[in-house]
């Protein structure tokens, strides 16, 4: 006998299974490029600089990935394995960056798709705790646009989520991003399935 599964659910819910996550993830976009984004930010006046990580083993890049996404539950990539990731990271029209300190210090990551035609994602963006309320975020995002607006990308997007630092999404749309559309995405907790750390997600960010 199957039993009740209890009554209907308002209009707008939805059920969330035992060990699964619920979040809206917002997407934004950007049709042309800021006034002035070509204009050149001295290097002396920023302690970071961006390395661009070619073909880099998918070892070393969930290393990065985990640092700086853990607070914010970041696990697709985690997910993968090292051929799926492979896949993705070594193709010619995907660019992983590091953000380096004076020290050679990891301290944040950038990725850009330009795999559809025309476009191009910020597909992953952030800084580690620490590291982030200092202004880096904005030379992270002047940097990534000027190498997003290259000839024939007509937009660039990128996504954020409530499980995101909260900042996040009026980080972007002072950036000149307008959000253009949103969902709820329901997943599986990474840090059941083992990808995270049990704490991760709950510890105090500092920065």
């Amino acid at each position: 006998m199957i039993e009740a599964e209890g009554p209907a659910l308002p209009r707008g819910f939805h059920n969330v299974a035992p060990g699964d996550l619920a979040c809206v993830v917002t997407s934004l976009e950007m049709r042309q490029p800021p006034a002035g984004l070509r204009r050149l930010v001295p290097e002396g006046d920023v302690p970071v600089q961006l390395v661009r990580w070619k073909d880099c083993a998918p070892e070393k890049y969930r290393l990065l990935y985990r640092r700086v996404g853990e607070p914010w539950l970041w696990w697709s990539r985690l997910a993968m394995s090292d051929a799926e990731l492979a896949a993705i990271i070594h193709d010619p029209q995907v660019q992983v960056h590091a953000v380096v300190d004076r020290a050679r210090v990891e301290v944040g990551m950038l990725e850009l798709d330009f795999r559809a035609a025309g476009t191009c994602e910020i597909a992953f963006f952030g800084l580690i705790p620490g590291a982030t309320g200092k202004g880096l975020g904005k030379w992270l995002m002047r940097r990534a646009l000027q190498m997003a607006w290259v000839p024939g990308v007509e937009r660039v997007w990128v996504h954020t989520c409530t499980l995101d630092d909260p900042r996040a999404l009026g980080f972007y749309m002072g950036q000149g991003f307008a959000p253009y559309a949103r969902h709820v995405e329901i997943f599986p907790d990474p840090r059941v399935a083992g990808l995270l750390r049990e704490s991760a997600g709950t510890e105090p960010i500092i920065g």
